[in-house]
C-alpha cells in the first residue's frame, strides 16, 4: 500500500507543482528525511523504521499542493486532498497500526510546507533554497541545469501564514498581487457590503 501511495502521490507532485523541479523534488525529500533523523535523537520518538514517516511526508505536502482535489479512499470515503493525511492517519487507528511514525511524517512535511511555502508567502525570507550540489547531482543524471523556485513574497503580506493557506471552508486563501490590487470597483456608494454605516448620510432638511 505504501508503494502504490508513492506512486500514486509521489507522482503527481512531480507532475505538478515539481514539474521540471526535479532537483527541489529530490531536495524536499532529503530534507524530510534530515528531519526525520533528528527528531528521532530523542529517545520517545526513536523509530527503527521511519519509511512510512517519509510517506506520510510526501501524502502531507500533496494534500497541501492539490486541498480541493476529490480523491477516493479505500474505494470506501470521497473527500478532498485536504483531509487525505487524517483520514489515513484514523485508518491506522482502526486497524491497530502505531501513529507515531504516521505523525513525525505530518510534522517534518508542515515543517517543509511552512519553510518553503507559507513563510515566504507571509513575507518571511526565503532560507530552505536547494544545495547547489543537489543540483549537480541532478545535472549528471540528465536533467540538466536548474535553478531554485522560491514562492514570491507579497507586499500585501504581514500577517503570519497569510497566502497558499487552505481554510475549512473550502476556500482557498491567496494574497493579492501587485498587477492586481484589490479595489472595489463597479460598486455603487449605496450599495452596502456588510460593514456598518456604509452608504448615503441624510440630512435632516432634505426629504
Amino acid at each position: 500500500m505504501e508503494i502504490y501511495i508513492i506512486a500514486k502521490y509521489g507522482v503527481s507532485l512531480e507532475r505538478g507543482p515539481f514539474d521540471k523541479r526535479t532537483a527541489d523534488y529530490v531536495w524536499m525529500l532529503i530534507f524530510g528525511a534530515m528531519s526525520l533523523l533528528v527528531m528521532s535523537v530523542v529517545p520517545v520518538l526513536w523509530s527503527p523504521f521511519m519509511g512510512t514517516s517519509v510517506v506520510f511526508m510526501i501524502v502531507y505536502v500533496w494534500s497541501r499542493e492539490f486541498p480541493n482535489a476529490r480523491i477516493s479512499v479505500y474505494g470506501l470515503v470521497s473527500l478532498k486532498g485536504f483531509y487525505l493525511p487524517y483520514v489515513m492517519l484514523a485508518f491506522d487507528v482502526l486497524v491497530g497500526n502505531p501513529l507515531k511514525p504516521d505523525m513525525l511524517g505530518i510534522v517534518a512535511g508542515h515543517l517543509y510546507y511552512f519553510l518553503t511555502v507559507l513563510h515566504p508567502l507571509a513575507g518571511g525570507k526565503f532560507t530552505l533554497k536547494t544545495p547547489l550540489w543537489v543540483h549537480r547531482v541532478v545535472a549528471y543524471w540528465g536533467e540538466g541545469t536548474q535553478v531554485n523556485a522560491p514562492v514570491q513574497s507579497s507586499p500585501y503580506a504581514g500577517v503570519a501564514f497569510q497566502g497558499r493557506s487552505f481554510r475549512l471552508n473550502g476556500n482557498t486563501r491567496r494574497t493579492p498581487t501587485p498587477e492586481q490590487p484589490q479595489t472595489n470597483t463597479g460598486q455603487q456608494p449605496n450599495q452596502g457590503d456588510g460593514v456598518a454605516f456604509r452608504g448615503r448620510s441624510h440630512r435632516l432638511d432634505r426629504s
